[in-house]
């Protein structure tokens, strides 16, 4: 009898300790008193549909969530900056001169709040054109008509900067400042003659200049892509394989990582908690499942790409789950 008191005694005094415990935890993120609205980019790129994706996932969680079409990462950048979004799709190379305001924010004041979440999947530089256009290697652009990207997008900066590692420059062409989806709706009615789409394999856009005419695309490669990648060292060397959109050979070709950034207002409790279900099998599945870029690159070995080594910061929140599972020192 004795004995079956001190276990009754033990037994109420280990529920005690637990509860005390459970009672100092730190209390679940109240996911519904946040607004997270994912800035993604125009509606014929991936943007749009993986940013759509990581909205509908977050929301799912309870958050308070919509996925806002843009015109990419300039906009994007912009608009995290003033308070227009909490999560935003953004090219490495951009948000790394918005951050160190020299290229297309050369004379601004440097980015100094804007904070990385995650690595996403590299944007690949498609120069497309059509096989009956006679442009077979980037010298042959020059007197062509030439979609360059909305100006001071991510699109355009990169087409500045190819035109620069091939001694060329926009006076030797006859350029349109036109986003990917207007310039190659020129080139369907003959009125463009080449575009400049940098984006993940598989654009919708390209696919559907596809279905009526021959694709084939400029290759950047030789001591040209030398040149890229030796001044602006966020570059790296990719290639089109022909088997994506049906073009007669490989084409190389430069690439670089898209990043999402996250409001550096957004509490850290609250990032933590994002990163968390986005890396679970469920918020892979559901992301993943909105894209072959997502599917191939969105993975916890791809978190740190395009951000670990340069200027542009992770959030609080973000290291701490990244220290916790031991990805970063």
């Amino acid at each position: 009898m004795k004995n079956l008191r001190l276990a009754c005694v033990a037994a109420v005094m280990l529920s005690l300790v637990l509860c005390s415990a459970a009672g100092s935890a730190a209390p679940a993120v109240k996911r519904d008193k946040y607004v997270v609205t994912v800035l993604t980019g125009p509606t014929s790129g991936i943007y749009f549909p993986i940013g759509g994706a990581f909205a509908t996932f977050i929301g799912s969680l309870g958050y308070k969530t919509s996925a806002t079409a843009t015109g990419a990462t300039a906009e994007n950048i912009n608009a995290l900056l003033t308070g227009q979004g909490e999560m935003a799709i953004a090219m490495s190379d951009s948000v790394i001169q918005a951050v160190e305001a020299f290229g297309a924010y050369e004379g601004k004041a440097p980015a100094k709040n804007l904070r990385a979440l995650m690595g996403l999947w590299p944007n690949v530089c498609q120069i497309v054109t059509t096989a009956d256009s006679g442009i077979k290697s980037f010298a042959d652009l020059k007197g062509k008509r030439v979609g360059v990207g909305a100006p001071n997008s991510g699109v355009e900066i990169n087409a500045r900067m190819m035109f620069e590692a091939h001694g060329m420059s926009y006076k030797d062409c006859r350029i349109d400042y036109l986003n990917y989806g207007e310039a190659i709706d020129q080139m369907k009615n003959g009125l463009c003659d080449a575009a400049f789409v940098t984006s993940g394999l598989g654009n919708a856009t390209i696919r559907e200049l596809g279905t009526s005419k021959k694709i084939a695309f400029v290759p950047v490669e030789g001591e040209a892509l030398k040149k890229l990648i030796a001044k602006y060292p966020f570059y790296i060397e990719s290639r089109i394989p022909a088997a994506v959109y049906g073009a007669e050979k490989d084409t190389t070709t430069a690439a670089v990582m898209n990043i999402m950034l996250v409001d550096i207002k957004l509490p850290d409790d609250v990032v933590y908690d994002l990163l968390e279900n986005i890396y679970s099998p469920a918020g892979l599945e559901a992301i993943q499942a909105s894209h072959s870029a997502a599917k191939t690159h969105i993975k916890p070995e791809t978190a740190l790409r395009g951000i670990v080594g340069t200027s542009v910061p992770f959030h609080n929140g973000a290291v701490k789950y990244y220290k916790d599972k031991g990805m970063l020192k």
